[in-house]
């Protein structure tokens, strides 16, 4: 079968009003009376990609996408240093998915995202497991404090020359503390360009960290436009210095939460962002998911990784509800 499902556009779309001054953009896309699926994009602050509606047959499924707070098409958007991060957190974000859905008028619906996304998706199914009917994750993370020391610490073992760069992006004061908070204040300062060349810093690393990886472009983060880049650098700062305000494990202590929710977990053994064994964690405790590990793919993905993500969209798409 072909990687891909053809690009379809969407056939209904707008802006919901979640309060607190932000408009979230959301998109409905395929069958209207197909199986809800609902589209959790990564970051966070990425903003949703269009390329991510080809997973889906659009002849059977109902396809749901949306811009988090701050990012994509959302409104105030975080490139403004004039918008706000105090409503911008995970509680947020959850409220905000639970309130599209009943717009929406959905009773339940598969969830499909990544990275960050995966994060977001399974907190959401943990506090409403009755609107979840199967969900599917490419690259596995928690966001778990400790995974995050890792990206901005722990993994510069394979990167040090690139990761004292990092380092010297921030005061000199700073470099021997939390890097992350450090770079959420100069992402705060008032001075466009303190926040440009963090920005460029934090993609330059987070490219570096991916770059052993055989598949995909060379500079993910650092070729988005700089408005993008911004949002972005803004609001994973934001967030992950405040270990998006979840407990350490709570994902995995209360994955048990879970139980009857078919899934399917997809992750890149050569990712070395987010390392094969909070996957392997989160599988042992959540009996009814599948962990796949795929061997030629990274963070970035690769052909056969998408593939099989498809495949299995294929599989849950043909059961009813």
């Amino acid at each position: 079968m072909s990687e891909l499902y053809p690009p379809i556009e969407p056939y209904a779309q707008g802006m919901l009003d979640v309060g607190e001054g932000h408009l979230v953009h959301w998109e409905v896309c395929g069958n209207p009376a197909g199986k809800p699926a609902f589209v959790v994009h990564g970051g966070p602050g990425s903003g949703c990609s269009t390329g991510v509606r080809g997973y889906f047959d659009p002849d059977r499924y109902r396809v749901v996408l949306f811009d988090q707070r701050g990012c994509g098409r959302s409104t105030p958007h975080a490139a403004d240093p004039e918008s706000g991060l105090t409503h911008n957190t995970t509680g947020h974000l959850l409220a905000d998915m639970e309130q599209l859905r009943e717009h929406l008028g959905i009773e339940r619906w598969l969830l499909f995202g990544g990275s960050w996304g995966s994060t977001l998706l399974l907190a959401y199914a943990e506090r409403h497991p009755r609107r979840v009917s199967q969900i599917v994750v490419n690259g596995v993370t928690t966001t778990r404090r400790s995974e995050i020391d890792w990206l901005y610490g722990g993994v510069a073992r394979f990167f040090p020359e690139e990761h004292e760069r990092f380092r010297s992006g921030v005061p000199e004061a700073d470099r021997d503390g939390d890097l992350v908070a450090a770079y959420a204040r100069l992402m705060a300062d008032p001075d466009s360009g303190v926040r440009e060349r963090a920005a460029a810093e934090w993609c330059r690393w987070e490219d570096a960290v991916l770059s052993l990886e055989p598949q995909g472009g060379s500079s993910p983060y650092s070729g988005r436009p700089s408005a993008a880049r911004l949002a972005l650098v803004r609001i994973a700062s934001h967030y992950f210095a405040n270990g998006a305000w979840l407990e350490e494990d709570a994902l995995l202590r209360d994955a048990d939460r879970l139980k009857g929710i078919p899934g399917v977990l997809f992750h890149g053994r050569l990712d070395l962002s987010s390392p094969l064994d909070t996957a392997w964690e989160l599988s042992r405790a959540w009996p009814e998911a599948e962990l796949v590990v795929v061997d030629d793919s990274g963070h970035k993905g690769s052909a056969s990784l998408r593939e099989q993500v498809r495949g299995a969209l294929d599989r849950f798409g043909s059961l009813s509800d």
